[in-house]
């Protein structure tokens, strides 16, 4: 439904709406995209929006990772004294990139496989049967469905021209069946179109501040950024990236899985969260409460940003929540890892 959108006609809205009555206080527009159309997506964005052109805009491409790297990066350069207030997230319009094939994720002298190629690699090396993947499926959908008619995803979302509502949230008949009829993309393979996220449009960011700036302006922080890591493993297996990104993360921070209350892991494939939840032993209902990608699909680079953004509103709907984690695996075998805790 947003295919006769631009990237920088999405991202522009968004834009317009979190600098709304501090225009003049945003040091930078830092944005995450992977697919083009190339050029400075951070500023066409920025002049798209009508934001002062004293706002410089960045882009960057860290592949899926990049809507998180954005918030990480705009995180850092406040601890560092570089400015005060950003706005950091991703965008992507994958209707109307001008790139038919993917970017390389790794050398020949590694091999390149396609994502869904090294989603089977990583759920062959955890033993993640497709039985298993479904079942998540199916529960992330259910849980996805669950909030929408909730109401918990109204806030989240903005809209743009005549669309309020993400239009895969209708929900489908025979679902389970559904899951457990499609076939794997590869013959000994267990991932599926079902038990994987759907590639969509989309854009998403947040607004990153000093905290005592945006107490100064009248603002209300509900997350506070703690620590970050960024790890690589091989290249065939981007899943489990997030995996050594948590570890080191929590460790670093003197942290264990039970101090952590909520994980928002992007859910780019099933088998990718049971990875997760297998190797790092986090219970699945502390992973993704609300559903995720999906059923919301992936738009690469604003993927990282919308994660954060869960967390930002799901804090806000529960109680004695102190620490909260967004983490996401990307194409060359990255992931990022992003620790907050909450303002009360």
């Amino acid at each position: 439904m947003l295919r006769a959108f631009q990237v920088h006609e999405l991202a522009a809205p968004l834009l317009r709406h979190l600098a709304y009555g501090i225009e003049e206080k945003i040091d930078d527009v830092i944005l995450g995209n992977v697919t083009g159309p190339g050029g400075n997506i951070g500023r066409l964005s920025a002049l798209e929006s009508g934001l002062p052109l004293s706002v410089p805009g960045l882009t960057l491409d860290r592949q899926c990772s990049a809507g998180l790297e954005a918030i990480r990066l705009a995180s850092y350069l406040i601890q560092a004294g570089a400015g005060s207030c950003y706005i950091a997230g991703g965008v992507e319009s994958t209707s109307t990139s001008a790139f038919e094939k993917r970017a390389r994720f790794s050398p020949d002298s590694f091999g390149d496989p396609e994502m869904v190629e090294a989603a089977d690699m990583v759920a062959k090396k955890y033993l993640i049967t497709k039985e298993k993947q479904d079942e998540y499926a199916l529960s992330s959908f259910e849980r996805s469905w669950e909030s929408a008619g909730r109401g918990f995803f109204e806030k989240e979302i903005l809209p743009i021209n005549e669309h309020h509502q993400d239009e895969v949230f209708f929900k489908k008949r025979n679902l389970s069946k559904i899951i457990e009829r499609a076939k794997p993309h590869y013959p000994d393979g267990t991932v599926t179109a079902a038990n994987s996220c759907g590639i969509q449009d989309g854009a998403s960011a947040a607004l990153v501040m000093e905290e005592s700036f945006a107490l100064h302006l009248g603002l209300k922080p509900v997350l506070r950024f703690v620590d970050s890591q960024v790890s690589g493993v091989h290249p065939f297996h981007p899943a489990a990236a997030p995996i050594p990104a948590i570890k080191s993360l929590l460790a670093r921070n003197g942290l264990t899985i039970d101090d952590i209350d909520l994980f928002e892991i992007n859910e780019a494939f099933a088998a990718k969260i049971l990875a997760c939840s297998q190797e790092l032993c986090i219970p699945l209902e502390k992973i993704n409460g609300s559903g995720g990608a999906l059923t919301i699909g992936h738009p690469y680079g604003a993927s990282g940003a919308i994660l954060v953004t869960r967390l930002f509103y799901e804090v806000q709907r529960k109680n004695s929540v102190n620490y909260v984690l967004a983490a996401i695996g990307s194409g060359g075998g990255i992931g990022v890892a992003v620790l907050f805790e909450t303002i009360n």
